[in-house]
C-alpha cells in the first residue's frame, strides 16, 4: 500500500469530471432547447444549422418583399375600381347627351359631370404607394426566393397613356364633330377597354405573387423542421441522460471520498 500515489482516488476523480462536464452538457441542453450548445457537439451539423438559419432569414425576407408587393397591386387595383366607376359613368353621359330632346344647356350640365370625371381619372394617375408611383407605367421586379430571383411585374399607365388622357380634352356638349359626344364615346369605350386589360394584368400578377408567398411559406416550414432535426433537444431523451449524469456525480462525489480515505488504512499498519 502506498501512500503518496493514490491510484484509486485519481480514478475516480477523472470520472467525477467527465460525469461533472456531461452534466453540465445536459443543464445547458436543456436550459437552452439546443442540442449543439458548443461547436464541439457537432461540428458539421453546427455548420449546416448555420447555412439553413440563413437561408430561412433571406426566405422570410423575400416573403416580406412578396406581401408588400401585393400590397401594392391591391392597392393599384382599388383605385382602379374607383376609375372603372367613373368610366362607367362618362359612358352613359356620353349617351344620355346625345338625346335630342336635351337642349345645349342640358348638355352643358352633363358635359360638367364629364369634364369632372375626367379630372378624377387624370388625378387617380398621380398616387403613389410609399413613394412609388402606382400608375406610371413601369415594370416592378419583385424578388421571389433566397436567391434574389426576380418576377417582373408589368405596369398601369395612367399617367401618360393617350387611351386615358384624351378623356379630359372630349366635350360632349355637342352630337356632332371633331370634340363632340360621339367622339367623346368611343375615347370613354377605348379606355373602358383599356382598363379592362389592365386590371385583368394586375388579377394575374396577384394570382402569381401569392403562389410565390404560399411557395416561400411551405419552403420556410422545411427548412425549419429540418434545422430543427439538427439543433433543438429531444427533451425527453436529454431528461432521462440529465438524470443519468446527475446519479453518476452524485455516486462519483462518494465513492472520491471513500478513495481518499483509503492511505488512512496504512496507518493501522504503523501501529
Amino acid at each position: 500500500m502506498v501512500i503518496n500515489t493514490n491510484l484509486s482516488a485519481q480514478s475516480s476523480a477523472r470520472l467525477l469530471m467527465q460525469s461533472s462536464n456531461q452534466l453540465s452538457k445536459s443543464l445547458a441542453r436543456l436550459s437552452s432547447g439546443s442540442k449543439i450548445t458548443s461547436p464541439e457537439d457537432d461540428s458539421a451539423g453546427l455548420a449546416v444549422s448555420m447555412k439553413l438559419t440563413a437561408q430561412i432569414a433571406r426566405i422570410q425576407g423575400a416573403n416580406n418583399n412578396v406581401g408588400n408587393a401585393i400590397s401594392f397591386n391591391q392597392t393599384q387595383d382599388g383605385y382602379l375600381q374607383k376609375v372603372a366607376d367613373a368610366l362607367n359613368r362618362m359612358s352613359e353621359l356620353a349617351i344620355l347627351s346625345q338625346d335630342i330632346t336635351k337642349s345645349t344647356s342640358d348638355r352643358a350640365l352633363y358635359d360638367q359631370e364629364f369634364q369632372t370625371l375626367g379630372q378624377y381619372v387624370s388625378d387617380v394617375a398621380t398616387k403613389d404607394f410609399n413613394g412609388v408611383s402606382l400608375f406610371d407605367g413601369a415594370t416592378l421586379n419583385v424578388t421571389v426566393d433566397s436567391e434574389a430571383n426576380l418576377y417582373q411585374m408589368t405596369g398601369v399607365n395612367l399617367a401618360t397613356s393617350t387611351t386615358y388622357s384624351v378623356l379630359t380634352s372630349d366635350s360632349i356638349t355637342s352630337l356632332t364633330g371633331a370634340n363632340s359626344a360621339t367622339k367623346a364615346l368611343g375615347d370613354v369605350k377605348s379606355a373602358i377597354n383599356q382598363l379592362a386589360a389592365d386590371r385583368a394584368s394586375l388579377g394575374a400578377h396577384m394570382e402569381v405573387l401569392t403562389m410565390y408567398s404560399d411557395q416561400l411559406g411551405t419552403l420556410k416550414n422545411n427548412l425549419s423542421s429540418a434545422n430543427s432535426r439538427i439543433m433543438d433537444v429531444d427533451v425527453a431523451q436529454e431528461s432521462t441522460a440529465y438524470a443519468k449524469y446527475n446519479i453518476l456525480v452524485q455516486s462519483g462525489t462518494a465513492m472520491l471520498a471513500q478513495a481518499n480515505a483509503l492511505p488512512q488504512s496504512v496507518l493501522k499498519l504503523l501501529q
